[in-house]
């Protein structure tokens, strides 16, 4: 398996990891007497943690259409060539990110969580320049 379709099924993965976080984050809450119809969509009437985790998740959703459908261009395409050398490199920028979101709000780690998410971006740039001068 080339490192791309490695990266793609990370990003996938690490999507169904945090899906799965955010269900056991929201199934604790319902345990303790939380009342299941007044969950909402960002979280905001859960503890701090899982606010967290709500947002990770749902930025992790918003971003994964853009590397999956680069990745798979490049599979579909055979140009993994031009996708290989990095896509490692944007998952682990990818799940630190999230990991990042989901520590704290600190400015350390605020600062952390953007500076991987500026390296995934410019990843994904390189990526979509390659790809479409090829």
């Amino acid at each position: 398996m080339t490192a791309t379709a490695t990266a793609m099924l990370g990003l996938i993965a690490w999507t169904m990891v945090l899906t799965l976080t955010l269900l056991s984050a929201r199934t604790a809450a319902m345990l303790k007497g939380h009342p299941v119809n007044t969950f909402t969509q960002d979280g905001n009437e859960l503890a701090a943690i899982s606010q967290r985790i709500t947002r990770a998740h749902g930025n992790s959703l918003e971003w994964l259409v853009i590397p999956v459908g680069l990745l798979g261009y490049a599979i579909a395409t055979g140009q993994t060539g031009v996708t290989d050398g990095l896509a490692m490199l944007f998952l682990g920028a990818r799940v630190l990110q999230s990991v990042c979101h989901i520590i704290s709000t600190a400015t350390p780690l605020v600062l952390a969580r953007a500076t991987f998410f500026t390296v995934h971006n410019v990843i994904a740039i390189i990526w979509l320049v390659k790809l479409m001068g090829a």
